[in-house]
């Protein structure tokens, strides 16, 4: 059974194992760019024991499942998902995280541990996510809720490759506060925005996992509509 799960790729064992996410998240390891790898070369890259995490994600599959499978969903429901849970969730939740990165920097930027340079870095992730949710929203999700997914191999490349761009961003983020650890003696503004960064980087992780490795992989192999 774990050789099983070894061999399965990050996006597929994402979607099967519900709480599976939480341990990919424990071990920093990337499903939703990288939903495509398997637990073994996935684990390799980041050099960690894949028997470890396979151990964890076998313990999951005899709790009661607390998640939904969105891959037998129509695509009407997951699309309205991704929009109310995700797109709505992230105009919300970045203009807040850059005015509390900018109330840290200003007050403890001298300090060596302050996460300096990370309010303009939110600011340009918030107009590359708001510029790529637009292009989601007023050409792809149309075309795909047309049933027409298996002609946009183009445009669900391009936001493939705008997702892989939104995963440096949250590495930058990673880089820049200590992997999102905030120090001993941190203010009560500085812990908000760390836990703020954290719900931002599940959530962001989470929304790409469902769009690359359930919606997107569901349009390109849904059989072409017959014609009028």
């Amino acid at each position: 059974m774990i050789q099983q799960l070894l061999n399965q790729s990050l996006g597929t064992l994402a979607c099967e194992i519900p709480g599976a996410t939480r341990v990919f998240h424990a071990f920093n390891l990337d499903f939703c760019c990288g939903g495509q790898l398997s637990l073994s070369e996935a684990a390799k890259r980041r050099g960690i024991a894949a028997e470890k995490v396979a151990a964890e994600l076998q313990a999951l599959r005899g709790q009661p499942g607390n998640g939904e499978d969105w891959r037998q969903a129509p695509a009407e429901q997951l699309i309205a998902h991704i929009l109310s849970r995700f797109h709505a969730r992230h105009r919300e939740q970045l203009p807040e995280l850059i005015r509390l990165a900018s109330r840290v920097e200003q007050v403890h930027g001298e300090r060596d541990n302050c996460p300096n340079g990370l309010a303009d870095h939110l600011r340009e992730m918030q107009q590359e996510l708001e510029s790529h949710m637009l292009k989601e929203e007023q050409i792809l999700f149309p075309v795909l809720l047309d049933g027409l997914g298996a002609s946009a191999a183009a445009p669900i490349s391009v936001m493939r490759m705008e997702h892989d761009q939104h995963g440096e961003a949250l590495q930058r983020i990673l880089d820049l506060t200590d992997n999102i650890t905030p120090p001993s003696n941190a203010c009560n503004t500085w812990r908000a925005l760390y836990r703020g960064l954290d719900e931002l980087r599940n959530d962001l992780m989470q929304h790409i996992h469902l769009e690359n490795n359930v919606l997107f992989a569901n349009a390109l192999h849904a059989p072409a509509p017959c014609p009028a």
